[in-house]
């Protein structure tokens, strides 16, 4: 057993895609992002061929604990079957105990523990990318072609960028949309961060739509190995009726699969969120469950929560000038993890 930070290591991404079951969130990048965004500490724990990845968070408001990892969807263990995992486990308990955690937060990779109720339950839905373009087309629902062809038809445009701008372009509809839904946006910074140790670095890109000169729906995708990530979406409520986001769906999915990516992962969906849910469906997408684990030190159980995407918090956020909603997000998402 050791414990060990994979940016200590060079040849840690090359080594992590050899694994079948690697992600983009176990590489370097992200956790370059969490580094130099939050100051977050990697703690990774490998035995037996397996790992868990955790991330520590030493929070002044909300304490300290470990997550595997922070703002992802999806992250669950590396190589793991349900004897490593628990050993794995029990040398992350003690590392915790030693360390002040106050929990433990694993996204995903619940059928290690069999016997652990799942803390939060999520839609998954992966994506098959096909090179030939007319067969992807015609594997999405008729609905969601129609959608994509309004979209061309009424003149939206979708640039792939990798630059600063076009991440900026992004972050503005972002600001938007997290006011929409009652919820602060990351910070300038997380995205100028994810722009550095991801963009730049030509492990993904902005999807852009723009109609008579002005951004309507943007996206960011992450890629590594030829596997990617649906990341942020975000949209002009106003500009809806064109179609936009479809088009950027569509856009990145032709620009992943010329550039060899085989699966994209759309991330997580909320239960209660049916509409998200049949957009992703329509795109062809087969559905799983994502359940995460949360393990109490103090109470030395795994516990069960709910998800806190709707609430109270929904009216306040919703309520503030976008300037306030900003700075919120800013103070607030070091502390949410």
């Amino acid at each position: 057993m050791r414990l060990f930070n994979p940016l200590e290591y060079p040849d840690w991404d090359a080594q992590l895609t050899r694994r079948p079951e690697f992600s983009f969130f176990h590489g370097t990048a992200w956790l370059k992002v969490l580094v130099a965004t939050y100051a977050y500490t990697p703690h990774f724990f490998e035995g037996q061929n397996a790992i868990l990845p955790l991330v520590e968070v030493n929070s002044w408001l909300t304490g300290k604990r470990a997550i595997a990892l922070p703002f992802t969807d999806d992250c669950p263990l590396l190589g793991a079957g349900e004897i490593s995992a628990g050993k794995l486990f029990e040398a992350a308990i003690e590392t915790g105990k030693s360390r002040g955690w106050k929990y433990m937060e694993i996204r995903g990779g619940k059928e290690f523990f069999p016997e652990a109720p799942a803390s939060l339950k999520f839609y998954g839905h992966r994506l098959a990318l096909m090179k030939d373009e007319s067969q992807m087309f015609t594997h999405m629902d008729g609905s969601m072609r129609r959608a994509i062809r309004k979209a061309e038809s009424e003149g939206v445009t979708v640039e792939i960028s990798q630059t600063e701008q076009a991440m900026r372009g992004f972050y503005h509809l972002q600001c938007l949309t997290r006011k929409r839904h009652g919820l602060p946006p990351q910070s300038w910074g997380f995205f100028l961060n994810i722009h550095r140790f991801i963009l730049s670095q030509n492990h993904g890109f902005v999807a852009l739509a723009s109609h008579g000169g002005e951004k309507i729906a943007a996206a960011v995708y992450f890629n590594l190995g030829g596997r990617a990530i649906y990341k942020y979406g975000a949209s002009d409520f106003a500009q809806q009726h064109l179609r936009g986001s479809n088009l950027v769906m569509w856009s990145a999915m032709k620009r992943l699969a010329q550039s060899g990516a085989t699966q994209l992962h759309l991330g997580k969906t909320s239960v209660a969120n049916e509409g998200l849910r049949r957009f992703k469906l329509n795109l062809g997408a087969v559905e799983e469950t994502i359940e995460y684990l949360k393990y109490d030190l103090r109470q030395r159980k795994f516990v069960v929560e709910r998800d806190a995407i709707t609430g109270w918090h929904n009216r306040v956020f919703g309520a503030l000038p976008l300037f306030a909603s900003r700075w919120a997000g800013r103070l607030l998402y070091q502390h949410w993890a």
